[in-house]
C-alpha cells in the first residue's frame, strides 16, 4: 500500500481568469500526482476587501449579506472603500498592469490550452456584475453534489471568459448547470438554495479560510504536507507545488492527459 494522497486545496472564483488556468492545471495533475484535490469556491471581492483593510484581522469584514448594491464591487476593489491609498487594488485598475493583463491572459490561454477571451465590457463584468450569484451557486453544488463541481465551475468560466456570456442572471446559471450535465430540476433546486443562510454562510466561511491562509487575491493553492501548510498564490506556482510535493512537473499539459475543453 502506497503513501496516502496529500491534500491540496484550490481556492478560486470564476471571475478570475488566472483561477481558471490554475484550476485546469490541477485537474489535469489530480490523477498524475499523489494528491487529494479539494475545490474551494470563494469570493474574490471578499478577499480583496479583507486584504486591503489597513488594520483588519484576517478573516474579518466579510459579513455583508444580500446581493451587492450597484457599484459595490467597484468600491470593494478600489481605494474608495475603506482602503488605504496603497491598499489592495485589482491589477486591471492600474493602467500599465491592465494593458499587460490583456496580452498576458491571451498568451497564457494559448500556452495552457484554455480558451480564454477577454469580455468586451471587461469593467462591467468584473467591477459591476461580479460573481456573488455564481459563487453561491457553486457553493450549493459543492454542498449537495460535489461530483458536479468541476464541470459546473468550468461551464461558468466558459460563459464569462470564453464566450462573453452572463453569469449573474438565474437563467444564465441554469444554462451553465445544464450544460455541465445537471437536470433542469436538479439545477433549479440548487439555485433555490443559494438564498439560504447555509449556502451564504458556507461561502463566507470558505472565503474567510482563504484569508486566514494569507490570501490577497485568487487563485490560492494550499498544500498540507507533514503537518505544515504551504500557501501559493497564482496559477504560475504549480512547478513550485510539484517541488513541495516531491512530484514531477511536466508542464501545464502533462503527457497522456487530454487538455481539450
Amino acid at each position: 500500500m502506497g503513501p496516502l494522497p496529500r491534500t491540496v486545496e484550490l481556492f478560486y472564483d470564476v471571475l478570475s481568469p488566472y483561477s481558471w488556468l490554475g484550476f485546469e492545471i490541477l485537474c489535469r495533475y489530480r490523477n498524475v500526482w499523489n494528491i487529494h484535490l479539494q475545490l474551494r469556491p470563494s469570493l474574490i471581492a471578499g478577499i480583496m476587501k479583507d486584504s486591503g483593510r489597513k488594520a483588519a484581522a484576517p478573516g474579518r469584514g466579510l459579513d455583508q449579506e444580500g446581493p451587492p448594491k450597484p457599484g459595490i464591487l467597484r468600491s470593494l476593489l478600489t481605494s474608495e472603500y475603506n482602503f488605504p491609498r496603497a491598499g489592495n487594488k485589482a491589477p486591471a485598475l492600474l493602467p500599465r498592469k491592465a494593458q499587460y493583463l490583456t496580452s498576458d491572459i491571451k498568451l497564457l490561454g494559448q500556452h495552457i490550452q484554455v480558451p480564454l477571451r477577454f469580455p468586451k465590457d471587461f469593467f462591467s463584468v468584473i467591477l459591476e456584475k461580479g460573481s456573488l450569484s455564481a459563487m453561491r451557486f457553486l457553493t450549493a453544488v459543492n454542498m449537495e453534489h460535489p461530483e458536479m463541481l468541476e464541470k459546473a465551475s468550468r461551464e461558468l468560466w466558459m460563459r464569462v471568459w470564453s464566450r462573453d456570456e452572463d453569469i449573474t442572471d438565474p437563467q444564465s446559471i441554469l444554462a451553465a448547470a445544464e450544460k455541465a450535465g445537471m437536470s433542469t430540476q436538479q439545477a433549479r433546486g440548487l439555485l433555490e438554495k443559494t438564498s439560504t443562510p447555509q449556502v451564504k454562510n458556507k461561502l463566507k466561511e470558505t472565503t474567510e479560510a482563504a484569508c486566514k491562509y494569507g490570501a490577497f487575491g485568487l487563485p490560492v493553492t494550499v498544500a498540507h504536507l507533514d503537518g505544515q501548510t504551504h500557501m501559493l498564490f497564482g496559477s504560475d506556482r504549480m512547478e513550485l507545488l510539484a517541488y513541495l510535493l516531491g512530484e514531477k512537473w511536466m508542464g501545464p499539459v502533462p503527457p497522456a492527459v487530454s487538455a481539450k475543453l
